[in-house]
């Protein structure tokens, strides 16, 4: 007898205790089987994170996530392909240099916000200032032209770079409250004095720009450790970047006391015109009712601050490595099986709402779909979208997942319909049931939501493997079940005004985005 590994032994246990309560299906026996001793994740991961990288809507990383998707389903014989749903502003991002060269060398860490324009293959020099606190909109328009040639400040200045769960373990509860008292007056006095410039935070950049800036420097923390957020530039001919709170205090200090600091900043990006836009789908193609649909979705594209691990590479992983084991294991599934990882969610589900627009066909006839996009962890809750029903069918189906993985979900019905957090919400608003498998938090919102450190280290991927378990035996029984669901719809509750509640409406895409 060969003597197994202490791995080989850990994936067997890991199998029999996944196994072991439920009445055995050999279907349900083999996804878990190979799941766990033949896992692809790992790989994906590396390939599609590290290799490709983050997924920003009209770069040329989105159209090779989107290429390499297809060749791995081809790999593992699913048939799938790349559907264009629009067009995008192409923009391809470069490295970002920007360091401190007065009164000390320093240099910074920060990056150029997506879509911003470069500073042209130069290093801009140049001093650093802050927003002040004038007394109005006339005021600020007379001190307005003071910005030419310089870099602008237009995040406030933070108290503290240490998150509230550090000062609640280790401050005095006066100094904690103080230290909170404190920040909550410096926000107002910080949103006031945006709010006397006549601008908001989209609209001032422009302003600076017109004016003559060099460029704008902004700070968006997420309240953790080392964390910041990174989103689009407002700006069309100079650079806005974003520097992590630290080193932007050291700025902001410098500058409130008069020692005239000064940046050099080098931001390479290139502008590629339109370029198209599209969902990669693939199918597992039904053997009964091939013309009814249980649809794995989750959405590609990412934020590019870091590589869009948790957001939504987690999402996509799992529903991918779903597929290729209900190939494997369920090879001739009665309802046709699709995945859909849609692009420019993160602009407005712009990518599922296009589907869901361009195949009435398939959505009449869809049995359910199950989206994730929340991160890294195990799946805890799952409600049921304000489908009336929704408890009988999910309810089936739950009770045939092992109960390692069903035991930490809390389910919720009727639930109420999802009004545009994740591309479920497309297919609720078209009437279909689509619901959401919502993950533990892992410090999601402040350190891995569209933040820098959205990274492959901040995954767990023993939560993913549950959740691509759970995926493929839902879609498993969503397949199989002899009824075709309800779309009854629960009454909602009235809204504040004492009017009755509406279910969310079909919205279209955004079918050229990035442009005026």
């Amino acid at each position: 007898m060969k003597k197994l590994s202490g791995l080989s032994l850990g994936l067997l246990l890991i199998t029999s205790t996944l196994t072991q309560a439920q009445t055995k299906d050999p279907v349900v026996e083999g996804i878990v089987k190979e799941a766990t001793e033949n896992s692809q994740l790992e790989k994906l991961a590396h390939e599609l994170l590290d290799v490709i990288g983050p997924r920003l809507v009209g770069s040329p990383q989105m159209q090779q996530a989107n290429d390499w998707a297809v060749a791995k389903y081809k790999e593992w014989s699913i048939s799938a392909k790349n559907e264009k749903w629009g067009e995008w502003r192409g923009w391809e991002r470069g490295a970002s240099h920007i360091d401190m060269v007065y009164p000390r060398v320093k240099s910074l860490e920060g990056t150029q916000l997506a879509w911003s324009p470069s500073t042209g293959g130069k290093t801009v020099t140049a001093e650093v200032i802050i927003i002040p606190d004038l007394a109005d909109s006339i005021a600020f328009a007379k001190w307005l032209p003071s910005v030419k040639g310089k870099f602008v400040m237009t995040s406030m200045l933070q108290p503290t770079g240490r998150p509230d769960y550090n000062w609640q373990e280790f401050a005095t509860k006066e100094s904690f409250d103080k230290m909170k008292k404190e920040r909550d007056a410096q926000t107002e006095a910080w949103t006031k004095r945006i709010a006397k410039t006549g601008y908001n935070g989209r609209t001032l950049p422009a302003a600076l720009e017109k004016a003559g800036a060099a460029g704008v420097v902004g700070s968006l923390w997420s309240k953790g450790f080392g964390v910041n957020k990174i989103f689009g530039a407002s700006t069309k001919k100079i650079p806005t970047v974003d520097i992590a709170l630290e080193d932007y205090a050291l700025l902001y200090r410098l500058a409130e006391s008069g020692h005239t600091p000064k940046i050099s900043v080098k931001a390479d990006s290139k502008e590629n015109g339109l370029v198209p836009t599209f969902n990669t789908i693939a199918e597992i193609k039904g053997s009964t009712n091939p013309e009814e649909y249980v649809i794995l979705s989750a959405h590609f594209d990412s934020w590019d601050g870091g590589t869009g691990a948790t957001d939504n590479g987690t999402g996509t992983l799992t529903m991918m490595e779903a597929m290729r084991i209900l190939k494997k294991v369920y090879p001739n599934p009665k309802r046709t099986i699709l995945v859909g990882h849609w692009g420019s969610e993160e602009q407005g589900l712009n990518g599922s709402r296009a589907f869901v627009e361009d195949h009435p066909e398939i959505v009449k006839n869809i049995q359910a779909v199950f989206n994730q996009d929340n991160g890294t962890g195990r799946v805890v809750n799952l409600s049921g979208q304000g489908f009336l029903n929704a408890y009988d069918y999910l309810g089936r189906w739950l009770s045939k997942v092992p109960d390692a993985i069903k035991a930490p979900i809390e389910t919720r019905f009727p639930g109420a319909p999802g009004g545009g957090g994740s591309d479920f919400a497309s297919f609720v608003a078209a009437g279909a049931p689509a619901f959401s498998l919502s993950s533990l938090n892992w410090s999601y919102g402040n350190y891995t939501w569209h933040t820098n450190r959205d990274t492959y280290d901040k995954i767990v991927f023993d939560d993913v493997r549950s959740n691509a378990i759970l995926a493929a035996i839902m879609a498993y029984q969503a397949s199989e079940d002899p009824a075709k669901t309800s779309r009854e719809k629960s009454v909602l509750p009235s809204n504040a005004k004492g009017e009755p509640g509406v279910w969310p409406a079909v919205k279209s895409p955004t079918r050229k985005g990035g442009v005026e």
